[in-house]
């Protein structure tokens, strides 16, 4: 009887994450693994996300988030930005892991690029990328943008929005979406005045979200539900910030009007949850 009762969930174990394949690539010498999401029916514009994972590295959520898009026709590829041997084991390391590649912005823009080639390799459409970050993440999509990378859009999950002041503002091209909690103790408002005048500065398509009630990794359930610590799950925002992304995919891609074949069937480009 037990063993019947444990057949479903031995299935559901098999099953997660099946849309992802495991990639190996390197970057400076440094062996990296990463994650491949290739639709069994890819949108109508071969479009792809790049997502950056937050300071931990490569997590569950990271490639939920992948495997969601790409049941929904999109290329996909979660990246390593810091490799093997170098993964994080806990709050302290990542900090530091992470404090390095945001102090060396350089460093950090050549592990996005490579999990760039990674993502068109697999088949998206150079011309239709778009990137995603959580938190460290977040603060690489904006990297993505000051790097010049050939990206149509950017979206900060509740990341970093600052840079060293002496880097100067240059054109940001691709648009940019910041969803951010109201209350995010970690990101100050001098962060978030520079960030706007570097958007205002680089003539940007820009647009900045704030949700209330919400702290830091509002999108991440491992983060608990105490906003007092500064870092914690609030499912409003959780959702209402992935309404504003599929809204920005939209408008990125130009799919707002679905295609109509000859015998009158839908096949839209982007899907509705």
């Amino acid at each position: 009887m037990k063993k019947i009762m444990l057949l479903p969930v031995l299935l559901l174990a098999l099953q997660s994450f099946a849309q992802l394949s495991p990639v190996n690539y390197k970057e400076g010498g440094q062996k990296l693994s990463g994650f491949s999401g290739v639709p069994e029916r890819p949108s109508q514009t071969k479009a792809g996300i790049l997502v950056l994972p937050a300071w931990m590295g490569i997590n569950d959520h990271s490639k939920e988030v992948a495997e969601k898009l790409t049941k929904r026709g999109f290329y996909t590829f979660v990246a390593d930005i810091y490799g093997e041997g170098k993964y994080p084991k806990d709050t302290k390391q990542a900090g530091e892991q992470a404090g390095y590649y945001k102090s060396h912005p350089e460093a950090y823009q050549k592990r996005i690029k490579v999990a760039l080639d990674e993502l068109i390799k697999s088949g998206a459409d150079p011309e239709k990328i778009i990137v995603i970050g959580y938190c460290f993440g977040g603060t690489g999509a904006l990297e993505a943008a000051r790097a010049g990378f050939n990206v149509k859009g950017v979206v900060s999950f509740h990341g970093g929005l600052g840079k060293d002041a002496s880097r100067k503002n240059t054109p940001i091209k691709p648009m940019v979406l910041a969803l951010h909690g109201a209350d995010d103790p970690y990101v100050p408002q001098k962060e978030i005045d520079s960030f706007m005048q570097e958007m205002k500065d680089g003539k940007a398509d820009w647009q900045m979200i704030y949700y209330s009630g919400a702290v830091h990794a509002f999108t991440e359930k491992e983060a608990g539900d105490d906003n007092s610590k500064g870092a914690a799950y609030n499912e409003k925002a959780d959702k209402r910030s992935w309404a504003a992304f599929t809204q920005f995919l939209k408008d990125v891609l130009k799919e707002e009007k679905p295609k109509v074949n000859k015998i009158g069937d839908s096949k839209k480009g982007l899907e509705k949850e």
